[in-house]
């Protein structure tokens, strides 16, 4: 059985005036607070999370 790859994801920058939306992508990513980091699973499902708030992450294989 192989391991499925993982991403981690780092919320670089404020949620504070951004959209609704855009705060509920960060909040199922798992992310709380500016400078937290999560490692999340490579699926295509949280690539289209990561794709849509990208100018607040800081992603790392």
């Amino acid at each position: 059985m192989t391991e499925q790859k993982k991403l981690k994801v780092t919320l670089v920058k404020s949620l504070i005036g951004t959209i609704e939306s855009h705060r509920a992508c960060a909040r199922g990513l798992g992310l709380r607070r500016r400078g937290h980091t999560v490692e999340v699973l490579d699926t295509k499902e949280n690539r289209g999370i990561i794709n849509k708030i990208s100018y607040l992450l800081e992603v790392e294989s």
